[in-house]
């Protein structure tokens, strides 16, 4: 397997004077290999396609990814033409991952779906699938209808569609329809877990999950967890280690990805758990002491 470590965008702190635009190009020019952008309404952050198109429009050789942008409530004909886009401007470099539902629940209101959102989010996967590989795509679902629509520009190569959620409908979801997984909020025996889950429900589909495509989004800390953190943690997984979810520091960090190594994990989204001092930082340490673990 590949072993790959990525970035994940972040918040910055109010003294910190990189711009998004500057942590693309430092991204670029210290060789890191993607850059995924979460999808926030309320934050400062960009939206995640709106940002993949700007850093793409920077960057030569940088990967950018969705970590994770939510489909239900989106038009899947609009999101099809955007991938299709971004895949034709910056070939090879776009790595789309969708959710079934925003991180934060008051954002979730603001994006109505007209159905139970999990049907709804299937069909929608279902149609951007069908109209990114194919032409003249006539679509009848209880949700989206279409008829004779060809996306274009066509993609040059096919474009990888991966999904993230950990519980038992998401994982079963992911080996019926997804090219890959990007978990969150997992330890590295969840992690592994998930994966058998993932392989079964594609075999069962009559599918195959590439082996390299099971990823893993990791939050790594710096000095104590800050209350609202550990909160966090302690409300997902109540019996968890705190230390099991989110490292604190870089050797706890390698020790973390090698154990999801161990267990069948080779893509990584390493983000700052809250803002960092400086992003620049972040990424200088981030490439030196992560960066040696990619294959």
């Amino acid at each position: 397997m590949k072993i790959r470590i990525g970035v994940g965008l972040g918040p910055r702190a109010a003294d910190d004077e990189m711009s998004f635009g500057g942590l693309v190009d430092w991204c670029e020019k210290l060789g890191v290999d993607s850059l995924w952008l979460p999808d926030s309404v309320t934050s400062d952050l960009p939206d995640p396609h709106v940002g993949m198109a700007f850093a793409a429009g920077r960057t030569a050789r940088l990967k950018l990814g969705t970590g994770v942008s939510v489909l239900p409530g989106r038009n899947p004909v609009a999101v099809a033409k955007e991938l299709a886009t971004l895949a034709d401007l910056a070939p090879g470099r776009i790595l789309p991952a969708f959710g079934v539902q925003h991180a934060r629940a008051f954002e979730r209101p603001l994006f109505p779906v007209p159905g139970r959102r999990g049907e709804v989010f299937d069909e929608a996967l279902a149609l951007v699938r069908r109209l990114l590989d194919e032409t003249d795509v006539t679509f009848e679902g209880a949700h989206f209808r279409c008829a004779g629509i060809t996306v274009r520009p066509r993609p040059g190569r096919r474009l990888d569609l991966w999904l993230g959620g950990s519980g038992p409908a998401a994982l079963r979801r992911i080996g019926r329809l997804a090219d890959g997984w990007l978990a969150a909020g997992v330890t590295p025996a969840e992690a592994a877990r998930g994966r058998t889950a993932i392989e079964a429900a594609a075999a069962e589909a009559g599918r195959i999950v590439e082996d390299d495509h099971y990823g893993l989004s990791l939050p790594v800390a710096f000095g104590d967890y800050p209350a609202a953190l550990l909160g966090a943690l302690r409300e997902r997984a109540p019996e968890a280690d705190p230390a099991d979810l989110v490292p604190v520091g870089w050797a706890a960090a390698r020790r973390m990805i090698r154990a999801c190594v161990d267990g069948g994990i080779s893509k990584f989204v390493v983000r700052p758990a809250t803002p960092p001092v400086s992003w620049a930082a972040f990424l200088d340490e981030f490439a030196q002491e992560l960066g040696p673990l990619e294959t």
